[in-house]
């Protein structure tokens, strides 16, 4: 039992799930207190040890079924089981007997005997030297090569595996060598799985808001690239009149919050003047809690005008709010606060849109984005923070650099993605938005005003 746990975290380490040695040591001590055979208990108190946040859960989900259920070999459907296990082991025999055999064909072999520790270190540095070079090269098909060296090795270990069955038609019955080389094969396409799938965490909190359950009326609910000149001032004047009411709203919950707990000691003794009677209840003087945001805008031409609409309303937000900084990007980012902080709304906008200072006819890239916002801005995010990046996720196939939105999240308290791009065209073509929603507490639908409305009062209220 001991030498099959420190295999297992030999295979979690591997796989990048952390586990130290006290866990390991725990994990080891309470399995004497349960019946290790109840596969229910057993797997109960490896992921109460190992998993420590339920963004490792389905990692660790995976990692538990590779091991304990997808290696296992079953002889128990043969009727001279003897002879399938001999068969077995021939079979990994002439595969490790082979000349000229390197390292990936070594792991390969190791997976299919049971041992996947050699394989899930090759896929463990080809996704290191994947984010290495896509850094490098600004793409997201860096690791390509690899990928399909991998691939061609594992079919032609099967193509072996085939050739090595059909040499030995008189050393087994024919239902015992087909049932050895489907579970084979079964194991091949688990290392088919685990090169090909995208190791997402888990994220089952996210709160995706879908476009039917937005809905508005009249000018509320055309989209934003389709207003015309008149019906953009008349949608400025809507957006005044909700901001001016939002304050006013929240101004009113500021001066409640104000007052603070009850101040006992300057109670009673105000309470001499009225014979000891409360009559003036005094409380402790404390300054109003704030939120802080950041915003994150995209301003390429795909967003063009749903951008005009968010940087507006979030600008005229910002007395809501302890502090607001906002960024906007196409492929560099830059800081536009002090843009916002020195002119009016309607002439900040426009010279966002224009003097900013980043390249507007460039194509976006929300990888190198995340790069430099990691470089140059990481301190402004803490665990006040709501982040809200506006835009649609499409990259234009560079590396979406997924894993450092995945540390923003760490450092903030929120992270909120407004999409101004229908849904059914997420995911298409060279969106991300499938990668980055996994690393959001929220993604919505933001095409238009009653949709920006609503999660304006939401964030507000």
């Amino acid at each position: 039992m001991v030498n099959l746990i420190i295999k297992f975290v030999a295979l979690c380490r591997t796989s990048d799930l952390k586990v130290s040695t006290s866990e390991a040591l725990d994990c080891i001590s309470q399995l004497q207190l349960i019946n290790p055979v109840d596969e229910f208990q057993f797997k109960a108190v490896l992921n109460t040890n190992f998993v420590k946040t339920r963004r490792d859960q389905k990692h660790f989900d995976r990692l538990y079924s590779l091991y304990f259920h997808n290696l296992k070999l079953d002889v128990s459907h043969l009727e001279n089981q003897d002879q399938g296990v001999d068969l077995y082991q021939e079979v990994l025999e002439s595969l490790q007997d082979a000349e000229n055999s390197n390292e990936l064909e070594k792991a390969i072999v190791e997976f299919l005997s049971g041992n996947p520790l050699l394989l899930l270190e090759k896929l463990q540095k080809l996704r290191t030297s994947e984010l290495i070079s896509s850094q490098a090269l600004k793409s997201n098909l860096g690791g390509l090569s690899g990928r399909l060296e991998i691939m061609l090795q594992i079919n032609q270990t099967r193509s072996r595996m085939t050739r090595f069955m059909e040499n030995q038609a008189g050393s087994a019955e024919i239902r015992s060598r087909k049932q050895i080389m489907d579970n084979l094969n079964r194991r091949l396409d688990v290392a088919l799985n685990m090169l090909t799938e995208e190791n997402k965490p888990y994220n089952e909190g996210l709160k995706q808001v879908k476009s039917g359950t937005q809905q508005g009326k009249g000018l509320g609910e055309k989209f934003f690239s389709s207003l015309s000149q008149s019906e953009v001032e008349e949608m400025r004047q809507v957006i005044k009149q909700l901001v001016r009411r939002l304050n006013d709203i929240v101004t009113r919950r500021w001066a409640l919050k104000n007052r603070g707990t009850l101040d006992i000691k300057k109670t009673l003794r105000r309470a001499g003047r009225y014979h000891g009677i409360p009559i003036e209840v005094i409380y402790k003087k404390r300054p109003p809690r704030k939120g802080k945001i950041v915003t994150i805008c995209d301003i390429s031409g795909s967003v063009w005008s749903a951008a005009r609409f968010m940087l507006n309303m979030l600008f005229s937000l910002q007395n809501c709010f302890a502090k607001v900084r906002s960024f906007v990007f196409i492929s560099e980012i830059a800081e536009v606060t002090g843009i916002f902080e020195k002119h009016d709304i309607n002439e900040a906008v426009e010279k966002v849109m224009t003097e900013a200072g980043i390249q507007y006819e460039a194509l976006t890239d929300y990888g190198e984005t995340f790069v430099r916002f990691k470089k140059t801005y990481m301190d402004v995010l803490n665990k006040k923070t709501t982040l809200i990046i506006v835009g649609d996720g499409r990259s234009n196939h560079f590396n979406p650099q997924d894993q450092i939105l995945g540390e923003m999240r760490d450092k903030c308290r929120r992270v909120v993605w407004l999409n101004p791009e229908p849904e059914r065209f997420w995911n298409s073509g060279d969106s991300e938005m499938n990668l980055y929603k996994a690393y959001c507490h929220e993604v919505r639908p933001c095409q238009n005003l009653s949709q920006l409305t609503s999660f304006i009062q939401e964030l507000v209220l």
